[in-house]
């Protein structure tokens, strides 16, 4: 596959993934009490309304200029707390709706790949091929996506899902820590500690859905 046209499917397979996860975020204020995201037109799978200057077209861009796999962000989804009927419950499930959507997505491409095992082993069909590779892309972003925002580290979404959990003593001294939940992730970054759990997880899904491995290699040989 031409390098530049791998890439433009990388960067829009991120842009769909990142415009689930921020939809799903402004979906849930919206049913939890707060309008704020809605009213800001955030309910959109269009990803127009959700780039971050840096995260979603210069960070992409050093990434396919260093020959790395594109990855993103969007910009973060503005919610009023107080507008939630019930504030702790309500603040963990918008923090869990973004991840939630993007395995929900990622769900869904397994169990459409693995309805079609035998047609994609079998086939030399180019456009299905394609399809299969967009669907890849796809798959893998979204799984990535879900599991490094379920970190407990603010500002990503596992830190407002357990923030939600922790009660006393335990939730203040985990708020003292927030100031410094951006250096902290540059360091389980630098340490590779993301890329082990990363492994240890795609490991377990290809051993629960051997097939997929399959699909992935003829995916990747019609690259």
């Amino acid at each position: 596959m031409n390098e530049i046209f791998r890439i433009v499917l990388q960067y829009a397979s991120v842009l769909f993934a990142i415009s689930v996860h921020e939809s799903a975020h402004a979906w849930v204020a919206d049913k939890c009490g707060d309008p704020s995201a809605r009213l800001m037109g955030r309910v959109t799978l269009n990803p127009i309304a959700h780039i971050d200057i840096f995260g979603t077209i210069i960070f992409p861009v050093l990434l396919a200029v260093m020959g790395a796999p594109v990855f993103g962000w969007a910009k973060p989804v503005m919610v009023n707390p107080n507008n939630f009927r019930n504030r702790r419950r309500d603040g963990m499930l918008v923090a869990a709706a973004g991840p939630a959507s993007n395995i929900l997505v990622s769900l869904m491409l397994i169990l459409l790949l693995l309805a079609l095992f035998q047609p994609i082993m079998a086939t030399s069909n180019t456009t299905l091929l394609l399809l299969v590779r967009i669907a890849t892309y796809l798959l893998m972003i979204n799984i990535f996506l879900a599991v490094f925002n379920l970190i407990p580290i603010p500002p990503l979404d596992g830190s407002g899902i357990l923030e939600g959990l922790l009660k006393g003593d335990a939730l203040a001294w985990y708020e003292r820590i927030r100031p410094y939940g951006f250096f902290i992730l540059l360091f389980v970054i630098y340490t590779r500690i993301f890329d082990k759990i990363a492994d240890l997880l795609f490991g377990g899904l290809f051993k629960i859905f051997p097939n997929l491995i399959y699909i992935l290699l003829k995916a990747g040989a019609a690259g």
